[in-house]
C-alpha cells in the first residue's frame, strides 16, 4: 500500500489480507499485560471522542429523518450549528488521532520492531501498513470537516458523514487488533507508552 490518495472511499480499509498474529508470550506476567493495556486505555480515550462525535452526527441525521429535506434543513440555523459543531470535532479528533500515530510510528513501533521476534515486527510492519489507511482516512475527514466549517450544504455534508463512518469502523478495528498483538510485547520489553 503506497498511495492512498485516489482509493475509493469503501476500499479504505484495514480488513485487507491476513493479519499476522502474536503468539502468547510464556514469559508475560499480570505486571506485563497491565503495562500493555496502558495502550487500550489510550485508545478508549480516542474512541470516547470519536463515540461523541458520532453522537452530534446522530442527532443530525435524526433531524434529517424526520421528514425534512436535508437542504430545507440546512437553513435551519440548529442544524446548521449542528453540522459545524460535528465538522470541528472531527477537524479536532483527526489532529488528535495523528498525534498518536505520529507518537506509535516514531516511537513506540521502532522500539517494539527493535527489540522484537519475527512475529513482532510482521504485526508492527501490519500496524504501520494499517497507519496508512487511517492517516488517509482522517486527511479526508479533515478536508470535509473543513469545507463545513466554511458551508454547510448537502453534499459536503454527506462527504464528511461518509468519511467519517469509515474512519470509526477502521479505527475500531484497529485499535482492536493493535491491543490484542502488542499487549503482552509492551510490558515483557519494557516499551513504554
Amino acid at each position: 500500500m503506497n498511495t492512498l490518495h485516489d482509493t475509493p472511499l469503501a476500499d479504505l480499509t484495514v480488513e485487507f489480507g491476513t493479519r499476522p498474529e502474536m503468539p502468547a508470550l510464556p514469559e508475560a506476567t499480570e505486571q506485563d499485560r497491565r503495562m500493555g493495556r496502558r495502550l487500550a486505555a489510550i485508545h478508549r480515550m480516542h474512541l470516547n471522542d470519536v463515540g461523541r462525535i458520532g453522537i452530534v452526527l446522530d442527532r443530525i441525521e435524526v433531524d434529517e429523518a424526520s421528514g425534512e429535506d436535508l437542504s430545507a434543513a440546512l437553513l435551519s440555523a440548529s442544524f446548521a450549528q449542528n453540522v459545524r459543531q460535528f465538522g470541528s470535532l472531527c477537524g479536532r479528533e483527526c489532529k488528535v488521532l495523528t498525534f498518536h500515530h505520529d507518537a506509535e510510528e516514531y516511537s513506540l513501533f521502532p522500539e517494539l520492531a527493535g527489540k522484537g521476534n519475527d512475529a513482532l515486527r510482521a504485526v508492527v510492519a501490519r500496524l504501520v501498513e494499517e497507519h496508512k489507511v487511517v492517516h488517509e482516512l482522517l486527511i479526508r475527514l479533515e478536508r470535509a470537516a473543513m469545507a463545513l466549517m466554511f458551508e454547510v450544504d448537502a453534499e459536503k455534508f454527506n462527504e464528511a458523514r461518509a468519511v467519517f463512518r469509515q474512519l470509526e469502523s477502521v479505527v475500531h478495528s484497529h485499535f482492536g487488533y493493535e491491543e490484542t498483538q502488542l499487549e503482552e510485547a509492551i510490558g515483557v520489553l519494557g516499551v513504554g507508552v
